[in-house]
């Protein structure tokens, strides 16, 4: 088979290499991919949100399934537009993935359907947001309604934090804003929850906890991710039986009543009070640093997942996984997430000797003239299986410290809720 995955960052890496596996694949494109895929896979330069382009790649390329990574095309409806012209691709279509373009659109989803999530308003105009908030306990979750890569989510303190959160989104920090949404801060434990669907029927594709703050201790500024670890220390049977029922069974039931089918990957972000689950967000793609987490603890050819989920036949395929504790580290560009600067040369990084069980997954990095430059915020990840998770964030900190790039920085405290308590 040939394959074309769309994405350049360190997801898409780790899905091309899981791919690269398989003996069904004769070829991989990614486009526009990274320094990382270029060893796996023939990067094509161009842009994703080219859908016309793509397409015409695709037909020429003779590719024979299309996996898309990110969440901006699957939002702006390219799974529509590429079956619509014949193509087989694995990602839901552009109304499923309103659960994650529009927080509203998934907020309007758990009143109606009784989904257990934080109580919330949604506003349009910054005066109404603003009297709102002035008759608001705090802290509160302040978030941007359309895609945010990440960012757009704010914790408020006090009415001032909230009435800068407001103003930053409401005059276009994550692109234009007609809806904000206020919500209840729930005081829990995070988890990430990974199902995979394929329109008729789902399964469990593992879980996580992932670090979003900038600084150790889960402080500072919101990221795209910092590391992640997986199997989440917080799940067990009672814990995702509530989840299935009460969460992912509800939203898919909703999206087949809107004549909707959900195909592709389903990420679920909770928060977890009392081994009670609660709904902060959906995700309709791989979580970014979680997906570089699990995807090496999967033993099933993850190509047979894929095309079982494109053909409705989830049901007969059987996920296997290692008995294994995956702990991934990102190393970032100095300054990161504000100002940073790209194209510093890395060094080192085929001097390290990585066993069997250790990964390095590239973001924002790009080949020129066969060196290897940053091009991005969230440059490497470092990913480590052992039989815990301590040895596993050892091994990973190793392999940073021995590369030695003097441009970046990480967290050292990754997993630390789960190790050091």
């Amino acid at each position: 088979m040939i394959i074309c995955v769309l994405g350049s960052g360190g997801r898409e890496h780790a899905i091309c290499k899981t791919i690269s596996l398989s003996s069904k694949i004769s070829k991989i494109y990614c486009i526009p991919g990274n320094a990382g895929t270029q060893l796996l896979a023939k990067n094509i330069d161009l842009d994703i949100d080219n859908f016309e382009k793509i397409l015409k790649f695709i037909k020429k390329a003779k590719v024979d399934l299309v996996i898309v990574g990110p969440e901006k095309p699957l939002v702006n409806g390219i799974v529509n537009f590429l079956e619509n012209n014949g193509i087989k691709v694995f990602g839901p279509r552009k109304i499923p993935s309103q659960l994650e373009g529009s927080k509203t659109f998934t907020k309007n989803i758990c009143k109606k359907y009784n989904i257990p999530t934080a109580n919330f308003g949604i506003f349009d105009k910054k005066e109404d947001t603003i009297n709102f908030l002035e008759n608001s306990k705090f802290p509160i979750v302040i978030k941007a309604d359309g895609l945010a890569a990440g960012k757009g989510v704010y914790i408020s303190k006090n009415l001032s934090e909230a009435k800068e959160a407001v103003n930053e989104i409401f005059n276009g920090k994550f692109g234009e804003a007609k809806k904000i949404l206020v919500e209840e801060f729930l005081k829990g434990e995070e988890m990430s929850f990974f199902v995979v669907c394929d329109g008729k029927n789902f399964k469990i594709f593992k879980t996580a906890q992932d670090h979003k703050r900038v600084n150790e201790g889960d402080e500072g500024k919101n990221t795209g991710g910092m590391g992640a670890y997986s199997p989440s220390g917080l799940i067990n049977d009672s814990l995702e039986k509530k989840i299935i029922n009460k969460i992912i069974s509800p939203t898919l039931k909703a999206i087949d009543e809107m004549g909707e089918k959900y195909k592709g990957f389903l990420y679920a972000g909770l928060m977890i009070l009392n081994n009670e689950p609660f709904l902060i967000e959906y995700n309709v793609r791989m979580g970014d640093p979680e997906c570089q987490t699990i995807l090496p603890l999967l033993k099933t050819d993850l190509i047979d997942i894929f095309i079982a989920c494109c053909s409705e036949n989830l049901e007969n395929i059987n996920l296997e996984w290692k008995d294994e504790k995956s702990l991934c580290i990102v190393l970032c560009s100095s300054g990161y997430p504000d100002k940073f600067t790209n194209n510093i040369k890395i060094d080192n990084l085929n001097n390290l000797k990585l066993n069997n069980n250790d990964f390095i997954f590239h973001a924002g990095t790009k080949i020129e003239n066969n060196e290897i430059f940053s091009n991005g915020g969230r440059v490497l990840n470092f990913v480590s299986l052992s039989s815990s998770f301590k040895n596993s964030r050892e091994r990973a900190l190793k392999l940073i410290n021995q590369l030695n790039w003097k441009n970046g920085f990480f967290r050292k405290d990754i997993g630390y809720k789960i190790i050091d308590k």
